[in-house]
């Protein structure tokens, strides 16, 4: 074989592998594109008994605003971010404010979107009386801080 032969095969065969990986990662739960890793970031207003107050929550990125809600009891505000090679990596940073109480919080940022959101790529917050609460799960929350 001459050499330019082997390099064209070899070349032909670093392709098919890659796309094995890419359609093996399409396919499963990690939601893998050649746009980057989709993670999803969502706030609950949690409240038990907030009666016609809602919860007031306004996020941005270092980019500009990404938009607000008024959530009633049980609302949420969910959006999506993806993590590549080629763009920047996001940070969002929302406020939350209910009655006369603010406070701002990094809903999502890149070390802790891997760290902390895990394999099931969620960054859930539950927003409470007593402090906001984290979970990747839906299921298992833990209370990050106090916020009242």
């Amino acid at each position: 074989m001459k050499r330019w032969q082997i390099i064209l095969l070899f070349l032909l065969a670093s392709n098919i592998i890659f796309m094995c990986i890419l359609y093996h990662l399409q396919q499963n739960e990690y939601d893998f594109s050649i746009q980057g890793v989709k993670y999803q970031i969502c706030v609950v207003n949690g409240f038990t008994n907030n009666s016609s107050l809602p919860l007031v929550i306004w996020c941005r990125t270092r980019d500009g605003d990404i938009g607000g809600r008024a959530l009633q009891e049980g609302d949420d505000y969910t959006w999506y971010t993806r993590l590549s090679f080629w763009t920047p990596a996001p940070a969002y940073s929302c406020t939350i404010k209910w009655d006369r109480t603010r406070k701002m919080f990094e809903a999502f940022q890149v070390h802790q979107g891997r760290a902390r959101c895990g394999t099931t790529r969620k960054c859930l917050w539950l927003v409470k009386e007593d402090g906001i609460y984290f979970s990747n799960n839906d299921s298992n929350w833990v209370k990050d801080f106090s916020w009242i």
